[in-house]
């Protein structure tokens, strides 16, 4: 070997593709000349470098990358300004997209993981490309979770929120956020998110609270904020309605309750047995339903049941076909006050809506004698008192779909409460219609169905929740009006008290809402808010906006994602971004979800000190868009590896390039421009094969930038360095840097190696940013720095016919290196080989017989290359390696013939004897009958695989003994 360990050309690196190569052994074998090291003519050099640089270390003193230099590398870039876009280089339009602003509250997980990677892979490409390129960072203030948070905190010290004024309890958030709010931008940080921070906003800024008045005051102006009483998602912790987003739902075990309601006039058997799972809302029963062609109880439609224990209050019985006949009992209770369901058919049917629940989840007067009670409670109690009056016929076990708070665990309630409301159906008319005109593309499109189902079937947004921390609802009531009646909308104080003056007199007094906005309200408004709006002066909102790609997870492609569609449309009259590109979930090696419970949590900043932030990126974006990824610890052990022989590379790169102080050598280096045809054509094969095959990589691959295909991009980059560069052409190149006498073809080799590796880096930067940027920066004399740099050309030429004439070339040494394997000949041992061709193919095969011989292990002054197979063809291995292209290996190089037929003799024996075994057993009744399936299966396969090796073994103990009997 020619370089010592760490090196990419290893025996643990490279025995993955080439075991009998590469094996231990081979460390025994130097190709380098004692007469020439370049490590010991560059060390001074490379030392050097690393001391000019406290940034950057160089592969030539360092064993490995060191996962430490990457907060350095990344506080270097923002110091530089590269996150801040740049209009002076020609690039085209600017490339903007916003950050999905993480909770202030958050702290780091892999969803985020997922979408900073993928963000950041598409800014540092368009940087490349030469685009204006804007990442707008920033924060969601979180309303539900940031109350949590301290609430809990004050509760440690004894204090409940109401203890505190609004103003003391909005200071206390305030304080909490300065002190904790930038925790998730820190390790945001940490993922190498090249965005500009000095654009970094909250979402209680300022100006971005001003947006969020204006935007409500313009559409309440246009009639589509508006206020009333309808179901909501309610919270009796927190006392606030949330959002559907806000709402999960959990399969628990439960209880169904079989209650007889008897039929008002009718007979002790006149009665109905209703199945439910909340017994306690049938005190705001307002009907019971079934469905009109159903036998059982066609005859009851139209009369009257008594609701139990409600003293003789009466409901009418209706026919609907909406009723499951199947579910249950095929009766249903309805409850327009507390389910969904029941509230669309109440509304549809004009029937009456009955509250029984208080905001925090007691029961009310509307519960007589169970008013006060919690909710829970009061099932138990009113079952019983079911039973004792005989109105309770059965309780059995049934697993429930329950809707618990996202936040704070809480089984949500549906719950009459007046709240604020935006008009959705308008509004989605235009975000489905720049779907359908192509102004709005969603990757992968399997999503536009999904966007377009729940625009047509949307409902209004209610958007006002009953928290201390957010935006206060720009609303003001005026004292001694009724509210419902009397309001005004302003974007501030001052404007809200001129118009009440205005329109009541100048001794009118007001007083604000004191309910927030739905956080979702003002992250609806992030991609413009955040540049400018709603000042159209503003120089960010006329240079960048609208911006180019929304991306973030599918889970929220209607909750966020849509909304910000409509609000762009309607208060800029633009569709706020050209793409969406909607990643999937990270779940665990098994498929499952991550969770607390589960323990299989994954922290990202624990696995990028074991693993690096490089290979914990290029794992996450190998992903397909949209489709959830099962994350192990293998495929981030293999990505640490490939980070390893990424940096092994570029060390042995740098070791076999000139001096950077001869400057003449370095000059006659950097003249070799190899992306023209001339400079092509006139390469050696190996050399024009690899460039060839680069200038192929660097199409597919910016094709796959372009069209957003980073896991397609991804993994061709991985497969032409790891088999291409690093296990072909390195290993090529040593004939020409370690053998070579000319000087010319060496320096023909170092110019490859560099422009091979340099358009490496860049190709993959993107992907790695900070193993790249270091191995960039140890290459002498870089006009610019990695991450804004100029990306590679396209369309440069490429010499097909090198391209095959090479690949049949592998072909060879492949089936040599197969042989070499299967009579396992020692990994040192150099044996003869006869290859024949016709006189073309020869012709490029003996050009490069150097290349042949290193690779394949052959004795260079014993390799014959001829039109004719050899005379003693009957003592050779004979090799196909493709059509017209042969190889003849003497079985005497190779194996001791003698000692191999015992061998295989007694191999063959022992194969003989578990076959037989194998077969008694199938051939046994006992076993074949008894057994289970599966079993005998897998007995069968055994001895079907144990047949084929016995007459594999066969055919080459037959071969080498022929080979003896000619000999003799």
């Amino acid at each position: 070997m020619a370089l010592t360990s760490p090196s990419i050309l290893s025996c643990r690196s490279i025995h993955r593709l080439n075991p009998f190569l590469f094996s231990p052994q081979c460390r025994h074998f130097r190709l380098l000349p004692p007469r020439w090291n370049p490590r010991r003519h560059s060390r001074k050099f490379f030392s050097a470098l690393a001391s000019e640089n406290e940034v950057f270390t160089s592969p030539a003193i360092a064993k490995s990358f060191d996962f430490a230099s990457e907060e350095r590398i990344y506080n270097w870039w923002e110091s530089q300004g590269y996150f801040k876009p740049s209009f002076d280089r020609g690039g085209g339009d600017p490339f903007v997209i916003s950050m999905p602003p993480p909770n202030v509250t958050g702290s780091l997980h892999m969803g985020h993981a997922m979408f900073v990677t993928l963000e950041d892979i598409m800014a540092r490409y368009f940087r490349m490309k030469g685009r204006p390129t804007l990442w707008v960072p920033g924060t969601d203030h979180a309303g539900i979770a940031t109350q949590l948070v301290v609430e809990k905190m004050l509760a440690k010290e004894g204090i409940k929120r109401t203890d505190l004024s609004r103003e003391e309890f909005a200071k206390k958030v305030w304080e909490w956020k300065e002190k904790y709010g930038g925790t998730i931008t820190k390790q945001i940080r940490r993922l190498g998110a090249s965005c500009d921070w000095s654009r970094e906003h909250f979402t209680l800024d300022d100006q971005l609270s001003r947006a969020v008045a204006e935007a409500f005051v313009s559409l309440h102006e246009k009639g589509l904020i508006y206020q009333g009483s309808y179901l909501v998602n309610w919270s009796p912790a927190l006392q606030t309605a949330v959002s559907d987003l806000e709402v999960e739902y959990s399969e628990e075990p439960g209880h169904l309750y079989h209650i007889k309601y008897r039929v008002a006039g009718g007979t002790k058997e006149d009665f109905l047995t209703i199945a439910t799972t909340r017994p306690e809302t049938l005190f705001a029963d307002t009907a019971i339903a079934v469905h009109p062609e159903d036998e059982r109880y066609a005859k009851y439609i139209g009369k009257l049941a008594i609701v139990p224990m409600t003293f003789g209050r009466h409901i009418p019985i209706i026919g609907d076909k909406y009723v499951d006949r199947e579910f249950g009992t095929g009766v249903l209770k309805i409850s327009p006050g507390h389910d969904h369901n029941d509230y669309h058919i109440a509304r549809k049917l004009g029937l009456p809506i009955l509250n029984v629940m208080n905001k925090d989840g007691t029961l009310n007067d509307v519960a007589g004698i169970y008013r006060g009670m919690d909710r829970f409670e009061a099932r138990k109690k009113l079952w019983a008192n079911l039973e004792e009056t005989g109105l309770g016929v059965k309780k059995e076990p049934h697993t429930l779909r329950v809707p618990r708070s996202q936040r704070g665990g809480e089984v949500i309630e549906p719950l009459v409460s007046k709240q604020w409301f935006v008009t959705m159906e308008p509004l989605a008319e235009k975000a489905l219609s720049a779907v359908d005109k192509g102004q709005l593309t969603i990757l992968p499109d399997r999503f536009e169905k999904i966007y377009n189902h729940w625009l047509t079937n949307i409902k209004d947004w209610c958007i006002s929740r009953q928290l201390w921390w957010g935006h206060r609802i720009p609303v003001w009531y005026i004292e001694g009006k009724d509210c419902e009646e009397h309001y005004i909308v302003a974007r501030d104080e001052r404007e809200a008290l001129e118009k009440a003056k205005e329109k009541y007199g100048k001794s009118v007094e007001i007083y604000q809402d004191p309910d927030v906005l739905d956080t979702w309200f003002s992250s609806s408004l992030w991609p413009f808010s955040t540049l400018g709006w709603p000042d159209s002066s503003s120089e960010d909102l006329q240079k960048f906006y609208p911006t180019t790609i929304l991306e973030t997870g599918h889970d929220i492609l209607f909750f966020w994602v849509a909304r910000m569609v409509m609000m762009g449309l309607e208060l800029t009259g633009t569709v706020p971004f050209s793409y969406v590109y909607l990643h999937g979930l990270i779940r665990d090696a098994q498929g499952r979800k991550m969770s607390k419970t589960l323990g299989n949590v994954i922290d990202p900043l624990d696995t990028i000190k074991e693993y690096g932030t490089d290979a914990l990126r290029f794992t996450i974006s190998l992903g397909t868009a949209g489709q959830d990824l099962n994350l192990s610890m293998e495929r981030l052990s293999a990505n640490k590896a490939f980070t390893n022989k990424l940096w092994n590379a570029g060390k042995f790169v740098l070791q076999n390039m000139p001096d950077k102080s001869d400057t003449s050598a370095w000059e006659l280096l950097l003249t070799n421009k190899l992306d023209t045809e001339a400079s092509l054509i006139n390469l050696p094969l190996p050399e024009c094969w690899v460039v060839s095959e680069l200038h192929r990589l660097i199409d597919s691959v910016t094709a796959s930038y372009e069209k957003f295909f980073f896991n397609e991009a991804g993994r061709e980059i991985y497969d032409f360095f790891w088999g291409d560069f690093a296990d072909w052409y390195i290993e090529a190149s040593k004939t020409r840097l370690y053998h070579s006498g000319s000087n010319s073809t060496t320096s023909i080799a170092q110019a490859v190696l560099l422009y091979v590796f340099e358009n490496i880096l860049k190709l993959l930067h993107p992907f790695m940013p900070f193993v790249t940027e270091e191995l960039w920066q140890a290459l002498p004399y870089r006009k610019e720095d990695l991450i804004v740099s100029t990306w590679p050309k396209t369309s440069l030429p490429r010499d097909i016919v090198s391209v095959k004439r090479f690949q049949n070339m592998q072909a060879l040494i492949r089936a040599i290196r197969n042989a070499r394997a299967e009579y396992s000949v020692e990994p040192a041992k150099r044996i003869s080989a006869s290859v024949v061709a016709s006189s073309d193919v020869l012709g490029y095969i003996s050009s490069e017989k150097e290349v042949l011989a290193l690779l394949s292990r052959l004795d260079l002054e014993h390799v014959h290359f001829t039109e004719l197979p050899p005379g003693d063809i009957n003592q050779s291995v004979h090799i196909v390696a493709s059509e017209g292209l042969e190889a003849h290996l003497p079985l005497a190089d190779m194996v001791d013939v003698s000692s191999e037929i015992q061998r295989l003799s007694k191999r063959l024996s022992k194969m003989q004897s578990e076959y037989d075994a194998l077969v008694a057993r199938l051939n046994a009744p006992s076993f074949v009958e008894k057994a289970p399936a599966e079993v005998v299966r897998g007995v069968r396969e055994k001895a079907n695989e144990a047949e084929e090796k016995i007459a594999l073994t066969k055919n080459r103990l037959e071969f080498l003994q022929s080979t003896v009997s000619i000999a003799k």
